[in-house]
């Protein structure tokens, strides 16, 4: 019954677009209700910080609502960093925990995020908050070497996530089946630091929807001035479980302990995930 109704709306709003589209009076009109979509804004609090962000879909609403509900662990690891450090963001999305990293513990943020569509969004998230001087947005997509690779993607949604770089598998080893795509310039972390001069990073969270393990891979000198990581990993999904637990353990990290919200436990497709904590 939801699929027909969606279905439905789904016809009528593209029959009023393309009605309207045929006279000033309605391009006028489409053009004002594109731009009171895209500013909408909704403002949260967590614990004594204030924040406020763009929601021009149902998808970002969904995030800003559970911004302290659907990864509580990120936001208790995050209240952990020491004072001025440098936290790397890696699959900063439309920059919640980056904007949080700022405001909680006054970090130095990278914020690496490819995709067009969240680029959008990740920057005026960071300029609305007013934390522009601290964070810096990085579009180049990390790998484990640096190449001109395809950036597959499974959504065009402002906020959208489960894309990928230079492998097209999905976040659960699987074939990916990417409805867009473009080619673009990738590195491994350690290049990023030597090639952009970026800052090592004190801490690092990373979530990239299946290769983060490559990304660990091509770590081995950064690794060594971080003193924690926070990695998202899908436990059905063997080799890249398998290969970041070799990384880590070989750059001399431990298991912390891994977690999950109630929201991701109950969820079919993501009950297998979970953000792994490791420190020294």
């Amino acid at each position: 019954m939801k699929k027909i109704i969606k279905l439905i709306l789904k016809i009528f709003a593209k029959s009023i677009v393309t009605f309207s589209s045929k006279i000033n009076a309605g391009r006028y009109f489409i053009d004002k209700l594109c731009n009171a979509i895209l500013h909408e804004k909704k403002t949260i609090k967590h614990n004594d910080l204030e924040f406020k962000f763009y929601v021009p879909n149902r998808l970002n609403f969904f995030r800003i609502n559970t911004f302290s509900t659907k990864e509580p662990e990120t936001l208790e690891w995050i209240d952990t960093f020491k004072k001025k450090s440098v936290f790397w963001d890696i699959g900063a999305n439309i920059g919640l925990y980056s904007c949080y990293a700022v405001k909680r513990a006054d970090c130095q943020v990278y914020a690496f995020e490819p995709s067009v569509f969240n680029l959008e969004l990740l920057a005026k998230n960071v300029y609305l908050n007013s934390l522009s001087d601290k964070v810096a947005i990085i579009s180049v997509p990390l790998f484990d070497s640096l190449d001109v690779r395809s950036f597959h993607m499974t959504s065009k949604e402002w906020g959208g996530a489960l894309s990928n770089f230079g492998e097209s598998i999905d976040h659960e080893g699987l074939p990916m089946s990417s409805i867009f795509k473009y080619k673009t310039v990738g590195m491994s972390i350690d290049q990023a630091v030597s090639l952009l001069n970026l800052a090592k990073p004190n801490y690092i969270k990373m979530d990239v929807d299946g290769i983060e393990h490559l990304i660990l891979k091509g770590a081995t000198n950064t690794l060594n001035n971080t003193e924690s990581l926070l990695i998202e990993v899908n436990d059905n999904f063997t080799k890249q479980a398998g290969d970041t637990k070799e990384y880590l353990k070989k750059a001399g990290f431990k298991l912390k302990h891994k977690r999950h919200s109630e929201i991701i436990a109950k969820s079919t497709k993501f009950s297998s995930f979970y953000n792994q904590i490791w420190t020294r």
